[in-house]
Formats: structure tokens, sequence, C-alpha cells
């Protein structure tokens, strides 16, 4: 006998320890969806009072009600309820629980390829995606930039890089009503510390890197680390003769990740000539990255459009993933040949006219992540070009980062132009003095918070020869400003300055 979505969602709670009141309720117990935000709660909606960051979801209860809750979801008893309540030990959890239950576990029938770490998530998921398509698959993709799957032709929309529980599960069951095999998977640090990933059972695991970020959440770089490790330990837990973890082997946190027993296998990558994957040979020339790669099928050869040693670890992780899921190594070379990147990630901007410099877009913001688009960049001038930048830093963020990236800012480019990012509700000159405290030079440094005017003045300097990033934003569309969302995209203030 077949159960239908509410049975499944309420077996699962109970097998997690969750208690009802009145007690007699199970039986009677009936809900059309799991919902956390009381302002989205319809008539038959469960509620799950669930804390965030600056509210509790317990302090809607009766907005919950009002709205037509058939039931609330807490980890408390609340006298004056009126509809049935379901107390569980985590609610957190039981919303991650109850969504994949109520779903029928749509995790279990696909091939979950989870991508943690501070940089490379985006792209990496997007190799996979597409040689994992190009090899005969269907690969759906969850991540930063939206959802998409080979019966939708753009991105759907993205709050979270990886989303609450009951979207993502339902997102999960589309993709395989719809015939998609395998789902590549951004998982961000605060969606395995929040929990919004459980009941999802990944098939393979990897690991960009680890560096500084998210420390206003996290608070610590041992929180924010041990978070990520989160998958792995789910990873191991729940293995298969088919689980799959792979790591950087060049990042020193990389033997924290690795797993232990025999039913995950553990793969390698990197520079270190150690690692399971790594690269032999590697040379730049007329737009093409030539890299060849030992794997543990012999020598690949890749000739990429994308440029930079972070992509080649975006690279070395996709050629692990899909090697183990049976990809033909000459198919994955054919794949990579054709990819021309990420939305955002190092993205080229330009009007066709070769009197006018070379514009690059990116969504660094991070250290790490300024540094090594810098370096890139770096690496495409010619003899007497200089290399500019325009950044700012987020606000309502970590706020140690920004000196760091004031200093690499002055380390690797020749011209730097601070500017805003998404200052929330920050005060924009208050981030921008933030940055200027790991600043030591005062020749060509500018300060200029509107970041069109900072993009504008920062091209119309430059000469044909020069190149000029624009670092921070990437992919969006928008700036966050006291609470207000305005429309502003890097690329097409990029597009404006060059045609002016």
């Amino acid at each position: 006998m077949t159960t239908g979505p509410v049975q499944r969602a309420v077996k699962v709670l109970q097998a997690n320890g969750a208690t009802i009141q009145p007690e007699h309720a199970w039986s009677s117990l009936d809900f059309s969806h799991l919902v956390y935000d009381s302002r989205r709660v319809k008539p038959g909606c469960a509620f799950f009072c669930v804390p965030g960051e600056r509210t509790d979801g317990n302090e809607f209860i009766s907005d919950a009600i009002a709205n037509g809750a058939s039931c609330i979801v807490s980890e408390q008893v609340h006298e004056a309820a009126a509809v049935p309540q379901v107390i569980v030990p985590d609610v957190r959890l039981a919303l991650g629980l109850a969504s994949a239950a109520f779903f029928d576990e749509p995790g279990r029938k696909l091939r979950i390829i989870g991508i943690t770490g501070t940089n490379g998530k985006t792209t990496t998921t997007h190799l996979i995606e597409n040689i994992l398509n190009d090899g005969g698959r269907r690969c759906g993709l969850i991540g930063t930039l939206g959802a998409r799957w080979h019966t939708t032709s753009d991105y759907g929309e993205a709050k979270h890089t990886t989303p609450q529980a009951p979207e993502l599960q339902e997102l999960l069951s589309r993709m395989l009503e719809d015939g998609c095999t395998h789902v590549a998977m951004e998982v961000s640090s605060h969606s395995l510390s929040l929990k919004r990933v459980a009941g999802c059972h990944f098939s393979a695991a990897v690991l960009t890197n680890i560096t500084q970020d998210h420390l206003d959440f996290h608070k610590t770089m041992d929180h924010y680390w041990h978070s990520k490790r989160i998958l792995f330990d789910t990873l191991q837990r729940e293995a298969d003769s088919e689980s799959l973890c792979v790591v950087n082997a060049d990042d020193p946190l990389a033997h924290q990740f690795l797993c232990e027993g025999s039913q995950v296998r553990n793969v390698t990558y990197g520079y270190a000539t150690s690692a399971d994957i790594h690269v032999i040979g590697e040379e730049f020339s007329c737009g093409i990255n030539n890299l060849t790669l030992q794997t543990p099928q012999g020598k690949l050869e890749l000739k990429l459009k994308l440029v930079g040693r972070f992509n080649a670890y975006n690279v070395m992780a996709a050629v692990a993933v899909c090697l183990h899921e049976g990809v033909d190594p000459g198919a994955i070379a054919e794949s990579l040949a054709k990819f021309s990147g990420v939305p955002g990630r190092f993205e080229t901007v330009s009007t066709g006219s070769p009197d006018k410099p070379l514009c690059i877009v990116d969504y660094a913001h991070t250290p790490d992540g300024l540094e090594n688009v810098l370096k890139t960049a770096a690496g495409l001038k010619k003899p007497g070009s200089k290399l500019f930048v325009v950044f700012g830093c987020g606000g309502d963020r970590d706020p140690s980062k920004r000196p760091k990236m004031g200093d690499i800012a002055e380390r690797q480019a020749d011209e730097v132009i601070v500017t805003s990012d998404n200052p929330r509700t920050e005060d924009p000159q208050e981030i921008i003095a933030n940055i200027l405290t790991g600043i030591r030079r005062i020749r060509h440094i500018e300060v200029e918070a509107d970041r069109a005017t900072a993009i504008r003045l920062a091209i119309s300097r430059a000469t044909p020869n020069d190149i000029v990033v624009v670092a921070g934003k990437g992919h969006e569309n928008y700036q966050l400003v006291m609470n207000q969302v305005f429309p502003f995209d890097d690329k097409v203030e990029v597009l404006k300055a060059l045609s002016e």
C-alpha cells in the first residue's frame, strides 16, 4: 500500500522524536505544504517555527494560524495555539527530513553531486553539468545563479546558493519527474550549518578549497570549515559502493575532509604530484589554456577557454567526478573544449572594438578570490600595460576581510579604485574606510563610492593595452542599499562606459 506525502512526513517526524499536542491528533493531522515563513502560509499549510538570524518563527504563530495554518511545528509548546502542535527536538532538522519525505525522497533517486568550498563552487557545478549532459546523462544544476535542467532554458530565481529545504526538495522532485539522472549542486556552509540539506542523499562530495569567508555568520574559521565538513560526514554515514569523495589535495585542510571506510572512494586533485589527478603540463597561448592532467585512467590532454590556475582546480574537480560517473575521457576533453565559462566568473565584457581596454567582470568577494582573479588578469598584461581594479566589500558581512582585500588590491594592481559593493545597512564610506586600512601607498589609489562612476573612471583612464577588472558582484543585477534593492549590473555599466 502506497503512502501519501503527509503520511511519509509524519512517519519521519515520529521516527526523529516528534510528539504532538493534543496527543490524539496524529491520526487527523493533515497539511498541503511545508512553510517556514508566516507570510507565505496559505490555508492547509504546516508552519515550521524556524529561528532566523534576526527573528524567530515562534513569534509569528498567531499570524500563521490567521493565514490558515493547519498545524505548527516547533521546539516548544504554545498553550494558546488553536491548531495541533508537533513538538520536535530540532525544528531545522525536522523541516529538512519532513520536506524530503513529503516529496518522496527525490534525493535517493537522483545522483546528487554536492560541491562545497569557499571559491569555485559555481564554475565546478557548471563544468560537471556540461560534461555529464554532453556525455549522455541528464544533469540538473542548483546554485548561486539559480536552478536549471534540460527542459528549462533559463536559471530559476535564487534567493540562496542552496535553497531552503522545502524549495530544494521540490526542485529535486521536479528534476526527477522531468527525467534528470544527476544533479550538480552548490552546498554552502550556511546550508550545512542550518540543515537545509538534511534529507538529501549525496552520491559524491567535492571540496574546492577553504579560505576566509562568512565569518559574520560562523565567527571562527574552525566553525566555518567544520560546517563544510558536514557534507562529507553525511556522505560517509550514508555511503554506498558508488559514493565518491573528491578533495583538493593542495588545500591545507585536505586531510580533514577525506572519508574513511570501504564504501567511499577518495580521489584527490591538485598540482601536487601525489594527488590522484594532477597537472603535468600547462601552457597558455592565443586565448587557449593547454592543460595536461595525469588521471587514474591515464594522461588527459585538454584545450580550455578558461584561464587561470583557479580554473585548473575547478576543471580537475569536475574531471574527477565525471570519470567516476563513467564519462569517457575523450568525451570529457571534447566537452571542456566547448565550455566558455560562467556568467560573472572572469567574464570578458567587450563592445568588439580593438581600441578599448580588456574589461573583466568577476564575482570575487573574498581575499583569496580577489587575489586569484588579479593574478590571472596580471598574467594577460602586455609590456607596458596596466592592471586596474574596481572593487568594494559587502555591508553587514565579515569586516575583517576588508583590509585584507585592500592589501591584495594594492599589491596586485597598478591602479586601484575602491567603491561600494552591496552596502546593505552599513554606511558605504565606513566600509571603504575599513578597506583603506589595509592600503599603505597613496599614489594610484582612488575612492569613488558611486559604483557606476567608479567603473566609468577606471575605463576612461585605461588605454587599449590595459586591463580593467571589476570585482565583487559578478552575475548580480542589483545593488542592496539600506534594505532597498536597486537595479545594477556591472556588465551593463562596463558596456556603457566603453561606449562613452
